[in-house]
């Protein structure tokens, strides 16, 4: 079991997560502070479900290797090493290509869910966190690329889970990407092809989620590309905002 009652936070400086309210995550984050990820369990990326990502491979889709539409949510995993917290420094591998910055909602599994309706989905659910999904920018989403996907820090997560109870309609809310010195990205979960319940009633129709698994709800189309040197935020809603930057690896290689 997963559960919090209000905010879940885990400062980089304390051995342990911590539940507390709003008021004093604003004023921990306030201070300047960094965190781990607040969540350690499988990350589940999922392609395609954002309407005009999908809309932009137009006819392409009909076509191999995609033959169709995908009829299933398509997944990918974010493993271990790709995690990082709030106020990371995240390494770009080659600053003339950049690194995609897709801010998706994370969903948070708060019991194990096998086969789970759409009707009962949420109350699966134990909290929401915000997820900024790296990659390194490519065409394909045939077969999501480790290479491209599973880089070290490229799953930024936090600053914290809010509990359920705090979005009370979590497929209509506001992201936000902001590149220090350009236009905010906008986006909203209302854009989403499966909605909350929906992506989690398809993809335990085929496997299971565990308590503290976090489940995307997708990257929305044309997110923004970051280089060396940019401070980056990721919000939703009026959650607490996910700031990091981004560095050169040691040495000045790529």
């Amino acid at each position: 079991m997963f559960a919090l009652d209000d905010h879940r936070i885990h400062l980089a400086a304390e051995p342990f997560a911590r539940d507390v309210d709003a008021r004093v995550v604003s004023a921990l984050l306030a201070s300047g502070a960094a965190c781990r990820p607040p969540v350690d369990g499988t990350v589940y990326g999922t392609l395609l479900n954002d309407r005009a990502a999908l809309d932009a491979l137009g006819g392409a889709v009909n076509a191999a290797p995609y033959k169709v539409p995908p009829k299933a949510p398509v997944l990918y995993v974010k493993p271990r090493n790709t995690f990082a917290g709030h106020r990371a420094s995240i390494v770009v591998p080659d600053d003339e290509q950049g690194v995609q910055v897709g801010g998706s909602l994370g969903v948070v599994i708060g019991r194990t869910a096998c086969r789970v309706s759409v009707g009962n989905a949420l109350d699966y659910v134990a909290g929401y966190t915000v997820v900024a999904d790296l990659c390194v920018p490519h065409e394909s989403v045939y077969r999501p690329s480790v290479r491209f996907r599973a880089r070290d820090g490229f799953c930024v997560m936090g600053p914290a889970v809010v509990a359920r109870r705090h979005a009370a309609d979590p497929d209509a809310l506001r992201v936000a990407i902001s590149i220090e010195g350009k236009e905010p990205f906008m986006a909203n979960t209302s854009t989403s092809i499966r909605n909350v319940a929906r992506l989690i009633a398809d993809v335990t129709d085929f496997m299971t989620l565990a308590p503290g698994d976090v489940l995307t709800l997708g990257v929305p189309h044309g997110a923004p590309i970051a280089h060396v040197g940019d401070e980056i935020g990721v919000a939703i809603a009026d959650w607490p905002p996910l700031r990091f930057s981004m560095t050169v690896k040691e040495g000045g290689g790529q």
